[in-house]
């Protein structure tokens, strides 16, 4: 099949939810239509990730993230036009919408082209930002209005899914993926590291500091354990709002290759997320995959990651995320059943593989 996918940012998410559909070894062809913005993920970046030999790349030039009704009409115009071209070369058995504003314009466009096999994948709601109620508001309208129009919403978590249905938006889930080993044990050398009470337990969490992911919020709960010298945390990644990072026992790595951030993570004890909204984090599913306890902000997204407790906590306060963080340091010795609880969890939910099937299944299927 030759899969279109539609991105007006390459967002370090998107990009992962890219790589897991791209390297599938089905032998598919793939072709990336992508604007591109600044302060995130450049073309350059991206191609590095998605290796495949089968995916090729269109610059969608108009395409940016605010809404501007001229701005907008050109992303618009430009798009029909791409479209029209693959469709008239007999290029596309199904497109794929990534992000809001592709999902908003690309299934407009699809309706006027006559191409019937669509999907829309939000990997994150946007009337679930916060940023203001009329912000929230209007998204939640302009989502409604486009699902109006040919095409099927998927949902990458079951929090998000209830999220569209109660907007009164018809969506299906299928769950994000990442590779995962079923079969896995902690050497004792790990295990003692886990629970030797002279190292410090240490907190991760990994991707852009920006106001989604709540630096601020991460930052109250470091600065409160200050007083805790055998605790630290580790942001690995940078962001627009570092600033806001001043508790004295937290660094920042700044920006790291994927391979180095994967490690950074692996030497982490726990895996922390603050974030406000996600759609379902491939920065927490690394987590689980590397046998990571979590603690998660209980927000769309992260409570999907939570298997009944086993694994980690949700918590709704800088109180209730310190008194698991002394908890776990306190009993260092749950943390290796707890990141093996973890690693079984993502490998039943979670798994790339069940991830590509439905997803070639729903191209296939969307096709008739």
């Amino acid at each position: 099949m030759n899969i279109v996918h539609v991105v007006e940012p390459f967002a370090g998410g998107i990009v992962a939810f890219l790589k897991s559909l791209v390297e599938d070894p089905s032998g598919d062809n793939h072709i990336i239509i992508h604007g591109e913005r600044a302060h995130v993920v450049k073309l350059a970046d991206a191609k590095k990730q998605l290796r495949s030999p089968r995916v090729k790349y269109i610059h969608w030039k108009s395409a940016q993230r605010s809404i501007h009704p001229i701005k907008d009409l050109k992303a618009f115009i430009e798009l029909y036009k791409i479209l029209k071209r693959l469709k008239k070369n007999q290029s596309i058995d199904a497109v794929h919408m990534h992000s809001s504003k592709s999902g908003f314009i690309g299934r407009i466009v699809c309706q006027l082209l006559g191409i019937r096999n669509v999907i829309y994948t939000p990997n994150g709601a946007p009337f679930l930002v916060g940023q203001s109620a009329f912000s929230n508001f209007a998204y939640k309208k302009l989502e409604w209005f486009s699902s109006l129009f040919n095409g099927k919403v998927v949902c990458c978590s079951g929090s998000e899914l209830q999220a569209y249905q109660e907007a009164g938006i018809k969506a299906i889930l299928i769950n994000n993926g990442v590779p995962v080993c079923k079969d896995y044990t902690i050497d004792e050398a790990s295990q003692r590291a886990l629970v030797n009470k002279q190292r410090k337990l240490r907190i991760v969490t990994s991707g852009r500091i920006l106001d989604q992911k709540d630096p601020g919020l991460f930052n109250a709960i470091a600065t409160q354990l200050e007083s805790h010298s055998d605790i630290e945390f580790i942001w690995i990644g940078y962001g627009p709002d570092a600033e806001k990072i001043t508790a004295r026992n937290f660094q920042i790595t700044g920006w790291l290759t994927p391979e180095e951030a994967r490690n950074q993570v692996a030497t982490g004890d726990v895996y922390m997320s603050t974030a406000r909204f996600e759609g379902l984090p491939f920065a927490v599913l690394e987590a689980l995959s590397l046998r990571k306890p979590v603690l998660l902000s209980d927000r769309v997204g992260n409570r999907d990651m939570i298997d009944h407790g086993k694994n980690g906590h949700l918590f709704n306060s800088v109180e209730e995320a310190i008194e698991k963080i002394l908890f776990y340091n306190n009993n260092r010795e749950l943390l290796a059943e707890m990141g093996k609880n973890s690693g079984n969890y993502c490998y039943a939910a979670f798994n790339i593989d069940t991830t590509r099937r439905l997803y070639r299944e729903l191209y296939a299927s969307s096709k008739h």
